[in-house]
């Protein structure tokens, strides 16, 4: 069995421990749900894009999600 993960492909399940382990301690699958239901990309087949996921949070962060600014 291939063990293997790609950062173009997670389930939400190991994006939140990869997180968790990145030092988001406070880090849930409930805020990560969140997220998705405020539009934060996900994949056809249902795993996250963790550069995409990441870039999108840095815009939400910063100005609030207004890329104009």
């Amino acid at each position: 069995m291939d063990d293997s993960l790609k950062i173009t492909a997670l389930p939400p399940d190991k994006l939140v421990l990869l997180l968790q382990r990145a030092g988001a301690n406070n880090f849930t699958l409930e805020m990560l749900q969140a997220d998705l239901r405020s539009g934060a990309p996900v994949n056809t087949d249902r795993t996250i894009n963790f550069i995409e996921y990441t870039a999108w949070v840095l815009r939400k962060v910063n100005n609030h999600g207004n890329e104009s600014q």
